[in-house]
């Protein structure tokens, strides 16, 4: 599905009534969600299954962080920092405590504070900032 189309649903999904919209086109499926009071749409875009051989090796998958993973609540847009310019909420090694802001997920021009669900040492900043992330994205791995 190209990027318009999915533009243009996530668009009708935040127009009207509706709260959820699911389309299957060929082996792709989208699943938009409207959620929260202010009316964001989430997309889900499960991939398709892999035609992968069974005996696929195991050292072609990446290693798990190991820890409590942080994981993105919404799609959106990750910051590190508060603006442009301001220090990052949280660095490698630091520590925190459960309800300290982690980042920033930007999501249809909202500014969403993500705080941590749990108190420990943060061992692994996962995501860039800047970048894009989906639902259920590891971001952080607290120790």
């Amino acid at each position: 599905m190209d990027l318009r189309k999915l533009k243009t649903l996530i668009d009708l999904v935040a127009d009207s009534g509706i709260a959820e919209l699911e389309i299957t086109e060929g082996d792709g499926k989208v699943r938009i969600v409207k959620f929260s009071q202010v009316a964001q749409p989430a997309v889900y875009a499960p991939e398709p299954a892999a035609a992968a051989p069974a005996a696929a090796p195991a050292a072609a998958a990446p290693a798990a962080p190991t820890g409590h993973q942080v994981k993105a609540p919404m799609v959106g847009t990750f910051y590190r920092a508060p603006n442009p310019g301001a220090s990052p909420f949280v660095e490698v090694g630091q520590s925190v405590k459960e309800g300290d802001a982690l980042c920033i997920i930007e999501a249809m021009k909202l500014l969403n504070e993500i705080e941590a669900d749990k108190s420990g040492v943060i061992k692994e900043i996962l995501v860039e900032n800047g970048e894009p992330v989906e639902y259920g994205q590891p971001l952080f791995v607290i120790g």
